[in-house]
């Protein structure tokens, strides 16, 4: 029995220098999830991305996120929990620069941020959220209450930026070794029957459809 690696890249994607592409090319099982425009961070339509690209595994999942697709991916673990078996979270982004359909216009302080729209309990996964000191997308605190919300647990990494190519993370032999760590515990902890591939109510996650629909399908 193996996990599969579903790699979520933040705003404006991961590029050949950034540390998730050197993960991904390190892991065997991992792949980069499709279906998204990374110039547009559209909450939902991210949300629904990871949903579709998660269908379609027939091996426990984990997740690792960066950015603005640690938001997306909480998301869609609290719709679709059954479909991850773990989850990774680096630096993610401060969910009040975003909008519902991309980054927020501050000279309309009236427009809602995506912040209402993410989980408010735990996401009843394994799970670990890196954050850092000096992280100009998060603050550190703000990062650890997302990371306790959501019942994470949570590194503090240094004063490390954004924890991304400008912050000199290419390869980046902890987070594989984590990613690793996690899949065996996974792999150990949880009997092969416990997986089972399902069907998805693709008619609600194929099609737009409005912010409410997704949250309480």
């Amino acid at each position: 029995m193996t996990t599969n690696v579903l790699i979520v890249p933040g705003y404006h994607g991961s590029g050949e220098a950034h540390w998730q592409s050197w993960l991904q090319a390190r892991l065997p099982h991992a792949r980069r999830v499709d279906g998204i425009d990374w110039e547009t961070p559209a909450l939902f339509d991210w949300a629904q991305a990871i949903i579709l690209n998660l269908a379609r595994s027939s091996a426990p999942t984990i997740l690792v996120a960066h950015s603005f697709g640690c938001l997306a991916s909480a998301l869609a673990i609290a719709h679709r929990p059954q479909s991850v078996a773990g989850a990774i979270l680096v630096a993610p982004a401060d969910p009040e620069r975003f909008g519902v359909s991309g980054t927020r216009d501050h000279s309309y302080p009236q427009a809602d941020s995506i912040a209402r729209f993410l989980p408010e309990r735990r996401l009843e996964i394994r799970g670990l959220m890196v954050g850092s000191r000096n992280d100009p997308w998060m603050k550190l605190p703000h990062a650890h209450a997302w990371a306790t919300r959501w019942g994470l647990s949570f590194h503090d990494a240094g004063a490390v930026g954004h924890i991304n190519t400008d912050s000199g993370f290419g390869p980046w032999p902890w987070i594989e070794q984590l990613t690793e760590a996690l899949g065996n515990r996974i792999i150990q902890q949880r009997p092969v029957t416990h997986w089972q591939h399902r069907s998805y109510r693709y008619d609600l996650i194929n099609k737009p459809i409005g912010a409410q629909r997704l949250l309480y399908a």
